[in-house]
């Protein structure tokens, strides 16, 4: 194979065309595991559009609370769609090759909505921060335009470290392998198939692993511990149980979303002694899972949302009986 090359600093830079994807080819059964991603890529995309358009298109709904769950929702879909069709792909068409330049973009785009992912559940955790430990102050302290703002500076840094992360990745020499054992092209197992000095990519996968995971997971058990203070020192049972219902959800997102990949990164990436392939299996399962997971769990049992989903569905139902019922009363017209 004979790689294109380009010159950087004086010293040759070797890209080879693109990159294999091997991560499922040692599971015999992998087939049944594409099916249930399938499945879990339709759930994904239907029940977070339907949160986005419910969000969108009912102006009761633009609070800072429905624009923090909109901006889940968005991130879950865009998540998902970086990295399932292509392991469709892959399993369908039997090509697991892909484009060197197209490496790098879905590395960039998986990187920086993961990133916005868990930020976004920080973000979740800070309104509910706010409407229980500052009840008075709740409207004027998470306005819409403060939420926006955090909102937007979010997708700055997300977008920003990820770009830096991605492009720096244009400084490896590719000479030796080009088969990746990961289910994309996933940061760490691509620079470890350079054959020159890696250290400062190293360094920058630590670096983002902190920033995006144990960052905002620090935030958000700081501010349950602030809220878990504030509930005890309610006078009231009541009051207790209904502050304490409205986190419930977020908790499972947070469980669901962090326990898996701190494991797995701590685990795989720094102590090295999970197997390689359950390494991509878990990681794969453990990146799919909460977009699909997050509007059935969190968003559409969100009381606000659940009545107007409802709504909506019961409106396209009656209009489609409504249909049925009239194109059943006209009858043909008899030709003489």
């Amino acid at each position: 194979m004979s790689f294109p090359r380009t010159v950087l600093n004086d010293s040759v830079i070797v890209h080879p065309p693109g990159f294999y994807i091997i991560g499922f080819q040692l599971y015999p059964s992998i087939s049944v595991y594409f099916i249930f991603l399938a499945f879990v890529y339709v759930v994904t995309v239907v029940f977070n559009s339907l949160v986005i358009y419910v969000i969108v298109f009912n102006h009761s709904l633009h609070t800072p609370k429905f624009l923090a769950v909109v901006n889940l929702a968005v991130i879950d879909v865009i998540l998902n769609t970086c990295t399932i069709p292509s392991m469709l792909k892959i399993f369908l068409v039997k090509d697991n090759f892909i484009p060197f330049n197209l490496c790098l973009v879905q590395m960039f785009f998986y990187y920086a909505f993961g990133t916005l992912e868990s930020c976004a559940l920080a973000i979740l955790a800070y309104d509910r921060l706010i409407a229980i430990c500052f009840p008075l102050r709740h409207n004027s302290i998470n306005t819409l335009q403060s939420m926006s703002c955090i909102v937007g500076l979010v997708w700055c840094f997300a977008l920003g470290i990820s770009a830096f992360s991605v492009a720096i990745m244009n400084r490896l020499s590719f000479c030796n392998s080009v088969r990746v054992l990961s289910y994309f092209c996933d940061y760490a197992p691509v620079f470890r198939l350079a054959c020159n000095d890696y250290t400062l990519h190293w360094s920058v996968a630590s670096m983002f692993t902190s920033l995006v995971l144990v960052g905002p997971f620090t935030f958000i058990l700081l501010s349950y511990l602030s809220i878990l203070v504030t509930v005890l020192r309610m006078k009231s049972l009541d009051s207790r149980v209904k502050a304490l219902a409205t986190c419930v959800e977020h908790l499972i997102l947070v469980a669901v979303f962090y326990i898996p990949l701190i494991t797995i990164f701590t685990v795989g990436f720094y102590l090295r002694i999970i197997d390689a392939d359950q390494r991509v299996l878990s990681l794969s399962l453990a990146s799919c899972l909460p977009p699909c997971v997050n509007p059935i769990v969190y968003s559409l049992k969100t009381k606000e949302i659940k009545t107007r989903a409802l709504a909506l569905v019961r409106k396209y139902r009656f209009g489609a009986d409504r249909f049925k019922s009239k194109s059943r009363r006209v009858l043909p017209v008899k030709k003489k």
